[in-house]
């Protein structure tokens, strides 16, 4: 008999997955518990209509995410942070920090997604990693300065 998936069945498949199963596994466990439904035509003709869509919604996600990456990369953001009169910093830069300084130039970018090498405990020109999604990436750089 063959279903469609509504559910996640371990062992089985994932929701929207059209499986061929044994009459008795159909009737006795899935359809009866909720997790599947018979699989007509017009229902597979759904199941793939969504599954196309998805994959579109998902390649213009991801060219909207090369975009991003490429208007971010060599971007240069200024960070001030306050020193004492000896030029010692107090505390660091954080990920935070840089991710307000984006934003102030009209890149909203989460502060998860922003990594730097070490941490910038000093007064100085650095680079940060900004890791939009998985194979999207942009360098940029920051310029710490003191606080006036």
């Amino acid at each position: 008999m063959k279903v469609i998936l509504k559910a996640d069945v371990k062992g089985s498949g994932k929701k929207g997955d059209i499986l061929e199963v044994s009459d008795g596994y159909a009737k006795n466990f899935l359809l009866k518990r909720g997790l599947a439904e018979v699989a007509t035509a017009s229902g597979i003709n759904a199941v793939e209509q969504k599954k196309s869509a998805d994959a579109f919604h998902r390649e213009e996600y991801i060219q909207a995410q090369k975009e991003l990456a490429a208007q971010i990369n060599g971007t240069v953001v200024t960070v001030s942070i306050r020193t004492g009169k000896n030029g010692k910093v107090f505390g660091s830069v954080t990920t935070e920090k840089i991710a307000d300084a984006l934003s102030e130039q009209g890149f909203e970018i989460d502060k998860k997604k922003i990594t730097t090498k070490e941490p910038l405990k000093k007064v100085g020109d650095y680079e940060a990693e900004v890791r939009l999604m998985e194979g999207v990436s942009a360098k940029i750089g920051v310029k710490v300065v003191p606080l006036e």
